[in-house]
């Protein structure tokens, strides 16, 4: 069943840019929202704060400040 949708310009040149030669755009579409339902990777991930200098030097504090924790040993 084929169903008709409408898209501004914008999304379609979005689209457009993702379409590979012989792919179709509903398989463009069904790739885009298959990836969006994949369990997300911890590469996804990677890169996700270069642009966030103010983020970044917080984590460094926090792991700067974990490694100066002294444990204590208990004996049950």
């Amino acid at each position: 069943m084929v169903k008709v949708i409408s898209l501004s310009n914008d999304a379609y040149e979005k689209l457009k840019i993702r379409k590979l030669p012989g792919e179709s755009f509903s398989d463009v579409v069904v790739g885009l929202t298959e990836k969006k339902e994949k369990k997300p990777s911890i590469m996804d991930f990677f890169g996700a704060l270069k642009d966030d200098k103010e983020t970044v030097e917080v984590l460094r504090k926090v792991v700067a400040d974990r490694k100066n924790i002294k444990l204590r040993h208990v004996k049950f």
